[in-house]
């Protein structure tokens, strides 16, 4: 009989990999880079000695880490943190939505094209925190009318009003 992982004891991971080999996705595959190979100029040049392909990750979703640390908002900080770091294949999408103090914090943060989270921070007491709790799917307003806008995976509610895109330079909190 097959055991799943959670049964093994090991955490489910808070990641999740995409498929990323359909037709119409795009990489940057560095092709650019393939004229300049070569050159009296490249041989010169540092960055032309490294990989093309250097650091890029494609075909992850850290949707579930996203969802995991604003479950967690109100408790410790350094547990909460350990645990991510081990359901985890690195630390960086940690920082994406986690800042160090209230003044780093941004009210949300996007992640896709029409997605979005509540920005965290970690506060004096070491406690997780939201930096903007005011702000739901209700007082967020959509940024364009063609997708279909999440807010922590509730689809906002306010439609899309074209005077909303002046406002948002002016307000970057995204809200009514």
């Amino acid at each position: 009989m097959l055991q799943s992982s959670a049964m093994k004891g090991q955490m489910k991971p808070l990641y999740r990999s995409v498929n990323t080999r359909t037709h119409g996705v795009r990489h940057g595959s560095g092709a650019k880079s393939k004229w300049a190979r070569n050159t009296k100029a490249s041989a010169k040049n540092v960055s032309m000695k490294q990989s093309m392909h250097s650091g890029q990750r494609h075909g992850y979703d850290y949707t579930p880490l996203f969802k995991f640390l604003l479950s967690r908002v109100g408790k410790n900080w350094t547990d909460v943190h350990s645990e991510a770091i081990a359901r985890l294949d690195r630390e960086d999408p940690i920082t994406w939505i986690v800042a160090a103090s209230f003044s780093d914090g941004k009210p949300f943060v996007r992640v896709g094209e029409s997605s979005y989270f509540s920005g965290l921070y970690v506060d004096e007491d070491n406690l997780l925190a939201v930096v903007d709790p005011e702000l739901t799917a209700e007082t967020m307003r959509p940024f364009c009318a063609c997708c279909t806008h999440t807010l922590n995976g509730v689809r906002l509610t306010t439609p899309y009003s074209a005077s909303s895109d002046q406002n948002f330079d002016e307000d970057r909190s995204g809200r009514l």
